[in-house]
Protein backbone atom coordinates (compact mmCIF):
# COMPACT_ATOMS: atom_id res chain seq x y z
CA UNK A 1 0.00 0.00 0.00
CA UNK A 2 2.97 2.25 -0.32
CA UNK A 3 1.47 3.69 -3.19
CA UNK A 4 -2.01 5.16 -1.30
CA UNK A 5 -0.80 8.37 -1.32
CA UNK A 6 -0.71 9.00 -5.17
CA UNK A 7 -3.33 9.65 -7.54
CA UNK A 8 -4.70 6.86 -10.17
CA UNK A 9 -6.01 9.68 -12.50
CA UNK A 10 -3.54 9.41 -15.48
CA UNK A 11 -1.45 6.71 -14.70
CA UNK A 12 -1.15 4.37 -17.97
CA UNK A 13 -2.37 1.04 -18.61
CA UNK A 14 -1.56 -1.28 -15.84
CA UNK A 15 -0.47 0.56 -13.10
CA UNK A 16 -3.59 2.61 -13.06
CA UNK A 17 -5.74 -0.31 -12.90
CA UNK A 18 -3.36 -1.78 -9.85
CA UNK A 19 -3.47 2.18 -8.26
CA UNK A 20 -7.25 1.72 -8.33
CA UNK A 21 -7.99 -1.78 -6.77
CA UNK A 22 -5.59 -0.80 -3.99
CA UNK A 23 -7.71 2.47 -3.54
CA UNK A 24 -10.84 0.35 -3.81
CA UNK A 25 -9.27 -1.73 -0.80
CA UNK A 26 -8.17 0.93 1.42
CA UNK A 27 -11.74 2.34 1.18
CA UNK A 28 -12.68 -1.21 2.35
CA UNK A 29 -10.24 -1.78 5.09
CA UNK A 30 -11.21 2.06 6.31
CA UNK A 31 -14.74 0.39 6.48
CA UNK A 32 -14.11 -3.05 8.26
CA UNK A 33 -11.88 -0.54 10.57
CA UNK A 34 -14.22 1.57 11.74
CA UNK A 35 -16.87 -1.27 11.88
CA UNK A 36 -14.33 -3.44 13.91
CA UNK A 37 -14.03 -0.35 16.68
CA UNK A 38 -17.60 -0.26 16.73
CA UNK A 39 -17.67 -3.71 17.58
CA UNK A 40 -14.86 -3.11 20.49
CA UNK A 41 -16.95 -0.37 22.30
CA UNK A 42 -19.93 -2.52 21.93
CA UNK A 43 -17.76 -5.39 23.71
CA UNK A 44 -16.84 -2.57 26.03
CA UNK A 45 -20.04 -1.35 27.52
CA UNK A 46 -21.09 -5.47 27.67
CA UNK A 47 -18.37 -5.84 30.05
CA UNK A 48 -19.60 -3.28 32.58
CA UNK A 49 -16.82 -2.73 34.10
CA UNK A 50 -14.32 -5.25 33.32
CA UNK A 51 -11.01 -4.85 32.38
CA UNK A 52 -10.98 -3.86 29.00
CA UNK A 53 -7.06 -5.43 28.28
CA UNK A 54 -8.01 -9.39 28.36
CA UNK A 55 -4.22 -10.82 27.41
CA UNK A 56 -6.21 -14.51 26.68
CA UNK A 57 -8.52 -13.41 24.20
CA UNK A 58 -5.81 -10.99 22.44
CA UNK A 59 -3.55 -14.10 22.37
CA UNK A 60 -6.42 -16.12 20.55
CA UNK A 61 -6.62 -13.34 17.76
CA UNK A 62 -2.94 -13.40 16.95
CA UNK A 63 -2.32 -16.78 16.89
CA UNK A 64 -5.67 -17.57 15.04
CA UNK A 65 -4.64 -14.57 12.60
CA UNK A 66 -0.65 -15.52 12.48
CA UNK A 67 -1.89 -19.53 11.71
CA UNK A 68 -4.47 -18.33 9.07
CA UNK A 69 -2.00 -15.61 7.04
CA UNK A 70 -1.61 -16.89 3.34
CA UNK A 71 1.20 -13.82 3.15
CA UNK A 72 3.41 -12.43 1.61
CA UNK A 73 3.42 -10.33 4.90
CA UNK A 74 5.47 -12.34 7.31
CA UNK A 75 3.56 -13.76 10.75
CA UNK A 76 5.23 -10.93 12.90
CA UNK A 77 3.89 -8.29 10.48
CA UNK A 78 0.64 -9.32 10.77
CA UNK A 79 0.92 -9.07 14.70
CA UNK A 80 2.21 -6.36 14.52
CA UNK A 81 -0.51 -4.81 12.38
CA UNK A 82 -3.71 -6.42 14.67
CA UNK A 83 -1.89 -4.95 18.25
CA UNK A 84 -1.77 -1.27 16.41
CA UNK A 85 -5.64 -2.27 15.32
CA UNK A 86 -6.17 -3.85 18.78
CA UNK A 87 -4.11 -0.63 20.70
CA UNK A 88 -6.36 1.47 19.22
CA UNK A 89 -9.80 -0.06 19.63
CA UNK A 90 -8.61 -0.50 23.28
CA UNK A 91 -8.25 3.63 23.87
CA UNK A 92 -11.52 3.97 22.46
CA UNK A 93 -12.81 2.76 26.30
CA UNK A 94 -10.10 3.22 28.53
CA UNK A 95 -6.58 4.79 28.62
CA UNK A 96 -4.18 1.92 29.10
CA UNK A 97 -1.44 3.15 31.71
CA UNK A 98 1.65 0.76 31.89
CA UNK A 99 4.79 1.54 33.91
CA UNK A 100 8.27 0.47 32.59
CA UNK A 101 12.25 1.13 33.50
CA UNK A 102 12.88 4.22 31.51
CA UNK A 103 13.40 6.79 30.55
CA UNK A 104 12.42 7.39 27.00
CA UNK A 105 14.52 5.03 24.39
CA UNK A 106 15.01 1.94 26.79
CA UNK A 107 14.29 -1.70 25.57
CA UNK A 108 12.09 -1.80 28.02
CA UNK A 109 9.40 0.89 26.46
CA UNK A 110 10.32 -0.88 23.13
CA UNK A 111 8.19 -4.00 25.02
CA UNK A 112 5.77 -2.12 26.08
CA UNK A 113 5.05 -0.82 22.78
CA UNK A 114 5.25 -4.39 21.07
CA UNK A 115 3.26 -5.60 23.38
CA UNK A 116 0.32 -2.96 23.55
CA UNK A 117 0.48 -0.84 20.76
CA UNK A 118 1.62 2.98 20.56
CA UNK A 119 -2.41 4.06 21.29
CA UNK A 120 -0.99 3.67 24.87
CA UNK A 121 -0.18 6.00 27.84
CA UNK A 122 3.59 4.44 28.95
CA UNK A 123 4.67 5.81 32.17
CA UNK A 124 8.78 6.12 32.48
CA UNK A 125 9.51 4.62 36.02
CA UNK A 126 13.24 5.24 37.68
CA UNK A 127 13.93 1.53 38.46
CA UNK A 128 12.04 -1.52 38.44
CA UNK A 129 11.15 -1.00 42.31
CA UNK A 130 9.11 2.42 41.00
CA UNK A 131 7.53 0.04 38.15
CA UNK A 132 5.83 -2.09 40.75
CA UNK A 133 5.11 0.74 42.89
CA UNK A 134 3.26 2.06 40.33
CA UNK A 135 0.69 -0.59 40.40
CA UNK A 136 0.68 -1.31 43.63
CA UNK A 137 -0.33 2.25 44.25
CA UNK A 138 -2.73 2.73 41.51
CA UNK A 139 -0.59 5.27 38.87
CA UNK A 140 -1.08 2.80 36.50
CA UNK A 141 -2.51 -0.32 35.44
CA UNK A 142 0.18 -2.74 34.58
CA UNK A 143 4.12 -2.68 34.44
CA UNK A 144 6.21 -4.12 31.89
CA UNK A 145 9.43 -5.19 33.51
CA UNK A 146 12.15 -6.94 32.94
CA UNK A 147 13.12 -10.80 33.81
CA UNK A 148 15.50 -12.68 32.44
CA UNK A 149 17.92 -12.23 29.19
CA UNK A 150 19.41 -15.06 26.95
CA UNK A 151 23.05 -13.80 27.01
CA UNK A 152 22.96 -12.67 30.99
CA UNK A 153 20.41 -14.80 33.05
CA UNK A 154 17.98 -13.78 35.17
CA UNK A 155 17.24 -10.10 36.32
CA UNK A 156 17.14 -10.91 40.05
CA UNK A 157 15.36 -7.59 41.03
CA UNK A 158 12.63 -8.38 39.43
CA UNK A 159 12.82 -12.14 41.33
CA UNK A 160 13.18 -10.52 44.57
CA UNK A 161 10.59 -7.96 44.15
CA UNK A 162 7.42 -10.33 42.65
CA UNK A 163 8.09 -13.00 45.84
CA UNK A 164 6.59 -10.82 47.98
CA UNK A 165 4.51 -8.33 45.80
CA UNK A 166 0.52 -8.57 45.74
CA UNK A 167 0.56 -8.32 41.29
CA UNK A 168 0.41 -11.18 39.20
CA UNK A 169 2.03 -11.78 35.89
CA UNK A 170 -0.66 -11.84 33.42
CA UNK A 171 1.58 -11.07 30.15
CA UNK A 172 5.32 -12.06 28.50
CA UNK A 173 6.90 -10.26 25.39
CA UNK A 174 10.27 -11.64 24.10
CA UNK A 175 12.17 -9.08 22.50
CA UNK A 176 15.06 -9.41 20.47
CA UNK A 177 18.06 -7.12 21.89
CA UNK A 178 20.06 -5.42 19.22
CA UNK A 179 22.43 -3.09 20.60
CA UNK A 180 23.53 0.07 18.80
CA UNK A 181 26.82 1.46 19.37
CA UNK A 182 26.08 5.73 19.09
CA UNK A 183 28.11 8.72 19.83
CA UNK A 184 27.96 12.62 19.62
CA UNK A 185 27.88 13.44 15.64
CA UNK A 186 29.70 16.58 15.23
CA UNK A 187 33.27 14.32 14.54
CA UNK A 188 31.70 12.30 11.83
CA UNK A 189 29.92 13.56 8.16
CA UNK A 190 27.90 10.41 8.38
CA UNK A 191 27.43 7.76 10.76
CA UNK A 192 27.59 3.64 10.32
CA UNK A 193 31.43 4.58 9.24
CA UNK A 194 32.66 2.27 12.00
CA UNK A 195 34.93 2.36 14.85
CA UNK A 196 37.76 3.18 12.73
CA UNK A 197 36.87 6.50 10.52
CA UNK A 198 36.25 9.13 13.89
CA UNK A 199 38.70 11.62 13.97
CA UNK A 200 38.29 11.78 17.64
CA UNK A 201 38.70 8.06 19.02
CA UNK A 202 36.04 6.72 21.82
CA UNK A 203 37.78 6.63 25.51
CA UNK A 204 34.39 5.91 27.83
CA UNK A 205 31.59 3.23 26.65
CA UNK A 206 28.50 4.05 28.59
CA UNK A 207 25.74 1.30 28.99
CA UNK A 208 23.57 -0.43 31.30
CA UNK A 209 25.16 -3.10 33.60
CA UNK A 210 23.30 -5.50 31.09
CA UNK A 211 24.37 -4.30 28.11
CA UNK A 212 27.92 -3.92 28.90
CA UNK A 213 27.91 -7.53 29.64
CA UNK A 214 25.69 -8.45 26.42
CA UNK A 215 28.64 -6.49 24.04
CA UNK A 216 31.75 -7.51 26.09
CA UNK A 217 33.76 -9.41 23.32
CA UNK A 218 32.78 -6.97 20.83
CA UNK A 219 34.36 -3.94 23.09
CA UNK A 220 37.09 -6.49 24.02
CA UNK A 221 37.91 -6.26 20.27
CA UNK A 222 37.13 -2.96 18.42
CA UNK A 223 37.59 -0.57 21.55
CA UNK A 224 39.88 -2.47 23.71
CA UNK A 225 41.52 0.71 25.37
CA UNK A 226 37.91 2.26 26.56
CA UNK A 227 36.63 2.47 29.73
CA UNK A 228 33.25 0.64 30.43
CA UNK A 229 31.31 2.79 32.58
CA UNK A 230 27.67 1.25 34.04
CA UNK A 231 24.67 3.42 34.47
CA UNK A 232 21.32 3.02 35.55
CA UNK A 233 20.15 2.80 32.30
CA UNK A 234 21.28 2.71 28.11
CA UNK A 235 18.84 6.29 27.76
CA UNK A 236 21.26 8.06 30.55
CA UNK A 237 24.14 6.71 28.60
CA UNK A 238 22.53 8.43 25.35
CA UNK A 239 22.39 11.58 27.25
CA UNK A 240 26.03 11.98 28.45
CA UNK A 241 27.42 10.90 25.34
CA UNK A 242 25.71 13.49 23.80
CA UNK A 243 27.40 16.00 25.61
CA UNK A 244 30.98 14.12 25.50
CA UNK A 245 33.01 14.10 22.05
CA UNK A 246 35.07 11.19 23.14
CA UNK A 247 32.29 9.12 24.69
CA UNK A 248 29.90 6.29 23.50
CA UNK A 249 27.21 4.44 24.62
CA UNK A 250 25.57 1.18 24.19
CA UNK A 251 21.29 1.14 23.56
CA UNK A 252 18.43 1.05 21.13
CA UNK A 253 18.51 2.90 17.94
CA UNK A 254 15.28 4.52 18.80
CA UNK A 255 17.26 6.14 21.62
CA UNK A 256 19.96 7.50 19.35
CA UNK A 257 17.33 9.46 17.46
CA UNK A 258 15.75 10.59 20.62
CA UNK A 259 19.07 11.67 21.53
CA UNK A 260 20.53 12.68 18.53
CA UNK A 261 23.12 10.50 18.43
CA UNK A 262 24.96 9.27 14.97
CA UNK A 263 25.23 5.23 15.15
CA UNK A 264 28.68 3.86 14.83
CA UNK A 265 27.83 0.49 14.49
CA UNK A 266 24.68 -1.65 14.61
CA UNK A 267 24.37 -4.93 16.48
CA UNK A 268 27.00 -5.03 18.30
CA UNK A 269 25.88 -7.86 20.64
CA UNK A 270 27.91 -11.00 21.28
CA UNK A 271 25.27 -13.32 20.28
CA UNK A 272 23.10 -12.71 17.57
CA UNK A 273 19.72 -14.20 19.16
CA UNK A 274 20.18 -12.00 22.11
CA UNK A 275 16.19 -11.65 23.60
CA UNK A 276 15.42 -10.49 26.48
CA UNK A 277 11.90 -11.90 28.55
CA UNK A 278 9.55 -9.20 29.93
CA UNK A 279 6.64 -9.87 32.29
CA UNK A 280 3.35 -7.96 32.31
CA UNK A 281 2.19 -7.37 35.70
CA UNK A 282 -1.40 -6.77 36.49
CA UNK A 283 -3.88 -7.30 39.72
CA UNK A 284 -4.99 -10.59 38.22
CA UNK A 285 -3.60 -13.07 36.12
CA UNK A 286 -4.80 -14.05 32.63
CA UNK A 287 -7.39 -16.54 31.68
CA UNK A 288 -6.89 -19.96 30.02
CA UNK A 289 -6.43 -18.60 26.37
CA UNK A 290 -5.22 -22.28 25.33
CA UNK A 291 -1.12 -21.85 24.80
CA UNK A 292 -0.34 -20.65 28.30
CA UNK A 293 2.24 -20.44 30.83
CA UNK A 294 2.35 -20.77 34.67
CA UNK A 295 5.42 -18.97 36.83
CA UNK A 296 5.34 -20.30 40.29
CA UNK A 297 7.84 -19.86 43.12
CA UNK A 298 8.99 -22.28 46.41
CA UNK A 299 10.83 -23.10 49.00
CA UNK A 300 11.65 -25.95 49.91
CA UNK A 301 12.27 -28.16 53.43
CA UNK A 302 15.60 -28.44 55.12
CA UNK A 303 15.94 -32.06 53.79
CA UNK A 304 18.27 -34.26 51.18
CA UNK A 305 16.47 -34.25 47.73
CA UNK A 306 13.89 -31.83 48.77
CA UNK A 307 14.55 -29.57 45.49
CA UNK A 308 13.74 -33.50 43.26
CA UNK A 309 10.98 -33.88 45.86
CA UNK A 310 9.20 -31.12 45.09
CA UNK A 311 9.26 -31.20 41.43
CA UNK A 312 8.47 -34.25 40.79
CA UNK A 313 4.81 -33.90 40.75
CA UNK A 314 5.39 -31.74 37.41
CA UNK A 315 7.21 -34.85 35.95
CA UNK A 316 4.90 -37.01 36.98
CA UNK A 317 1.93 -34.91 35.42
CA UNK A 318 4.49 -34.61 32.16
CA UNK A 319 4.48 -31.08 32.33
CA UNK A 320 7.59 -29.29 30.91
CA UNK A 321 9.54 -26.93 32.81
CA UNK A 322 11.06 -24.17 30.37
CA UNK A 323 12.66 -22.49 33.57
CA UNK A 324 14.23 -22.61 37.03
CA UNK A 325 16.06 -20.26 38.54
CA UNK A 326 17.29 -20.40 42.67
CA UNK A 327 17.48 -17.16 44.45
CA UNK A 328 18.96 -16.69 48.39
CA UNK A 329 15.70 -16.13 50.46
CA UNK A 330 15.35 -13.14 52.71
CA UNK A 331 14.33 -15.62 55.47
CA UNK A 332 17.79 -17.03 56.61
CA UNK A 333 21.42 -17.55 55.50
CA UNK A 334 21.65 -20.38 52.91
CA UNK A 335 18.11 -20.59 52.59
CA UNK A 336 16.55 -20.48 48.56
CA UNK A 337 13.85 -20.39 46.80
CA UNK A 338 12.61 -21.46 43.52
CA UNK A 339 11.19 -19.93 40.60
CA UNK A 340 9.50 -22.17 37.96
CA UNK A 341 8.16 -21.42 35.09
CA UNK A 342 5.99 -24.65 33.56
CA UNK A 343 3.67 -25.12 30.45
CA UNK A 344 0.16 -24.65 30.92
CA UNK A 345 -2.47 -22.93 32.89
CA UNK A 346 -3.64 -22.94 36.48
CA UNK A 347 -6.44 -24.32 36.09
CA UNK A 348 -5.53 -27.08 33.83
CA UNK A 349 -6.91 -29.92 35.53
CA UNK A 350 -3.26 -32.10 35.38
CA UNK A 351 -0.92 -28.87 36.56
CA UNK A 352 -3.86 -27.84 39.54
CA UNK A 353 -3.24 -31.40 40.67
CA UNK A 354 0.41 -31.14 40.48
CA UNK A 355 0.27 -27.81 42.23
CA UNK A 356 -1.82 -28.79 44.96
CA UNK A 357 0.96 -31.77 45.43
CA UNK A 358 3.48 -29.59 45.37
CA UNK A 359 2.01 -27.17 48.11
CA UNK A 360 1.59 -30.25 50.71
CA UNK A 361 5.30 -31.03 49.91
CA UNK A 362 6.86 -27.33 50.11
CA UNK A 363 7.93 -24.92 52.89
CA UNK A 364 5.91 -22.47 50.77
CA UNK A 365 4.47 -22.08 47.24
CA UNK A 366 3.59 -18.86 45.52
CA UNK A 367 1.83 -19.02 42.12
CA UNK A 368 2.52 -15.79 40.16
CA UNK A 369 0.30 -16.33 37.68
CA UNK A 370 -0.73 -17.98 34.25
CA UNK A 371 -0.83 -15.87 30.94
CA UNK A 372 -0.67 -16.79 27.49
CA UNK A 373 2.89 -17.77 25.94
CA UNK A 374 4.28 -15.19 23.61
CA UNK A 375 5.49 -16.26 20.19
CA UNK A 376 9.58 -15.90 19.72
CA UNK A 377 9.81 -13.21 16.81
Amino acid sequence: MTDAGHSASGAPGELGALRTRIDAIDDALLKLLSERAALAQAVGRAKQGESIYRPEREAQIIRRLRDANPGPLSGDSIERLIREIMSACRALEETTRVAYLGPAGTFSQQAVLKHFGHVVDALAEADIDACFQAVETGRAKYAMVPVENSTEGAIGRTLDLIVGSPLRICGEVMLPIHQTLMRKPADAASGDAGVNAWPTPIRRVYGHAQSLAQCQQWLTRHLPGAERVAVVSNSEGARLAAAEPDAATLGSEAAAALYGLAVVERRVEDEASNTTRFLVLGRSDAAPSGRDKTSLVMGAKNQPGAVVRLLQPLADAGISMSRLESRPARSGTWEYVFFVVCEGHRQDAALAAALAEIEARAAFLKVLGSYPAAAAS
